[in-house]
């Protein structure tokens, strides 16, 4: 089964890579990876990209793994906070272009403040039970999953994507453009490896509940349920 798992997320990676590319390949711009909105914007924007849009909906089902796991299975619940807590702190920074524009300009920042805080606040809080959680669970394929793509995302994409570098490298010939391709592009497969973490850890999240000694209530609530349905 395990084998069957990575086979999929191996063909729904090469699958949506290959239809990106297919599809700027067939119809140049396609991507949008830089769009001018308007004469006076200098900048340019790839909030439109169907590459940033995924991004968008892949952190928008990593969060909802772990909300679900944070509400069926009580023993990593800490751990799954924090994971889903850093998956809507990501999901707000991909928002930033529009909550600026459409709402009040640097108003992801506050957001992101209070999600941040809110989230160190909890941890250390339950720091104790946060150890005990972790220890419970390593060794993880998820967790280690879910580190290698925040490394992607939070030091080699930020060194390689930096514009300086991309100017020292084509100097003359540099275009923006090219920069924010290898960005947008080294970020998604960041966040492919994070929702395959999370996947992963919502499974072993779940066998380690279904392995563990259920409480006397609940034993007794499910043979009362059992003993009602042999009745009829």
């Amino acid at each position: 089964m395990p084998w069957l798992r990575l086979l999929l997320y191996f063909i729904v990676i090469a699958f949506v890579t290959w239809a990106l590319t297919q599809m700027e390949l067939a119809s140049p711009g396609s991507l949008k990876l830089h769009i001018l909105l308007s004469e006076a914007d200098r900048f340019g924007t790839s909030e439109f990209s169907p590459v940033e849009i995924i991004q968008a909906i892949i952190l928008g089902v990593c969060g909802v793994i772990m909300w679900w796991v944070a509400l069926y299975c009580p023993s990593q619940r800490t751990v799954a906070i924090l994971f889903g807590g850093m998956a809507l702190a990501f999901l707000i920074r991909e928002l930033d272009y529009f909550l600026d524009r459409y709402v009040i300009d640097n108003f992801w920042q506050v957001i992101i403040a209070i999600v941040g805080s809110l989230i160190i606040a909890y941890t250390f809080r339950h720091r104790k039970r946060t150890q005990i959680t972790f220890a419970r669970i390593w060794p993880s394929p998820g967790l280690t999953l879910l580190f290698a793509g925040a490394v992607i995302l939070f030091a080699f994409v930020r060194f390689v994507g930096h514009e300086p570098l991309w100017m020292a490298i084509l100097g003359d010939d540099y275009r923006r453009i090219i920069k924010l391709a290898v960005e947008e592009f080294i970020e998604l497969i960041g966040y492919f490896l994070w929702m395959i973490g999370t996947i992963e850890y919502a499974l072993q999240a779940r066998a380690i509940t279904m392995a563990e000694p259920q409480p006397a209530a609940r034993r007794r609530r499910d043979k009362r349920r059992q003993d009602a349905e042999g009745r009829f």
